[in-house]
């Protein structure tokens, strides 16, 4: 169990009531990763999601070039302090879409994602907020990804000239 007043420095916390938050809290817990951890691989069941309170996060893609080349790491966001991942906790198929890999030494909270969703069909009220906030999220990551995917069409062209 997290102390609801660390849930709170996190900026979501302001969309739920301090009922809802203590039902958060009981189920979070704190975990610690060395710099150079890879946290999880694309494909990986989504075990948790994570509320980081320390550290820094590389959240990539690996882009296969051909069948003789070693795969290419792409990087499609940095997660920080104050930031979230791993909302395929909650969306089926319930399975991380990215890697994730700790550059710096890192704190998060995270919150299993059996537990998340028993209490997430338990109080719909909850569930919804959950939703709303892994939302932002996902579009969060949306909107880097296509930064990224921009860049690189645009060195493409460029480099045929």
């Amino acid at each position: 169990m997290v102390p609801v007043s660390e849930l709170k420095e996190f900026a979501f916390s302001n969309r739920f009531s301090d009922e809802q938050l203590n039902k958060l809290a009981s189920i979070a817990r704190k975990e610690t990763y060395l710099a150079g951890t890879q946290m999880y691989q694309n494909g990986d069941p989504a075990r948790s999601l994570f509320f980081i309170q320390e550290g820094k996060i590389v959240l990539f893609i690996d882009n296969y070039m051909g069948p003789h080349k070693p795969p290419m790491q792409v990087t499609v966001d940095m997660i920080t302090k104050g930031e979230s991942m791993g909302w395929s906790a909650v969306v089926e198929p319930y399975a991380y879409t990215l890697g994730a890999l700790c550059i710096d030494d890192t704190k998060v909270i995270a919150m299993d994602s059996l537990e998340l969703r028993k209490l997430m069909e338990e109080d719909n009220n909850l569930g919804y907020k959950i939703m709303q906030v892994v939302a932002k999220l996902i579009s969060s990551r949306l909107t880097h990804t296509r930064i990224i995917l921009v860049g690189e069409r645009g060195l493409s062209v460029l480099n045929e000239y």
